[in-house]
């Protein structure tokens, strides 16, 4: 029967006891431990989804464009106010979920082991298709930068009509009582 040495050594076939691998299991869980505090926890939710469909037809499908915009109705200055209000803030909002979904995927795919066993080669291989992500939020930050642009435009290029009609629905003014005529 072979001994086992609780002191580490060798046992009677000569391989090396448990000792080493329990020390490696350790220092790979520090390590472990360490990478987790920077990467985001895959196990704790960041988005809350919640059901706001008015009518919808049960089902619990997709939610479609019509629930994050207004319908494109321009018939009047506040109606585009409006719809490029909305834009902007849904693009803002996508965009921040976008950017954190990244984030989250960037520290997931992380932690798998690079095939080759390359170096920091898993967290390269991360960065790859996390920075595909990365640019879908940078182009829903864009869009509503756009979308703030556009309103802007558009009050520049018909500020005489919009003008035009807001003087018309202001109240006449009161004359001033000009007190130095005496």
């Amino acid at each position: 029967m072979a001994s086992t040495n609780p002191r580490g050594g060798s046992n009677a076939n000569g391989t090396k006891s448990n000792k080493f691998a329990n020390v490696g299991a350790a220092a790979g869980g520090f390590v472990g431990a360490m990478g987790s505090s920077f990467v985001p926890p895959v196990n704790v939710t960041i988005n809350r989804t919640t059901n706001n469909h008015r009518g919808s037809s049960g089902g619990g499908g997709r939610p479609h464009a019509e629930a994050l915009l207004p319908a494109p109705d321009f018939s009047s200055p506040a109606l585009v106010r409006m719809y490029c209000n909305s834009l902007r803030a849904a693009a803002v909002t996508l965009s921040i979920e976008v950017a954190m979904g990244a984030e989250i995927m960037k520290g997931v795919l992380a932690a798998v082991p690079d095939p080759e066993g390359r170096a920091f080669g898993s967290r390269i291989r991360a960065q790859k298709v996390a920075r595909k992500m990365q640019r879908a939020a940078d182009a829903l930050r864009d869009a509503a930068k756009n979308a703030a642009a556009c309103h802007s435009t558009f009050q520049q290029e018909y500020e005489e009509e919009i003008n035009r009609v807001r003087h018309r629905a202001r109240r006449p003014q009161q004359p001033v009582m000009n007190w130095a005529q005496q």
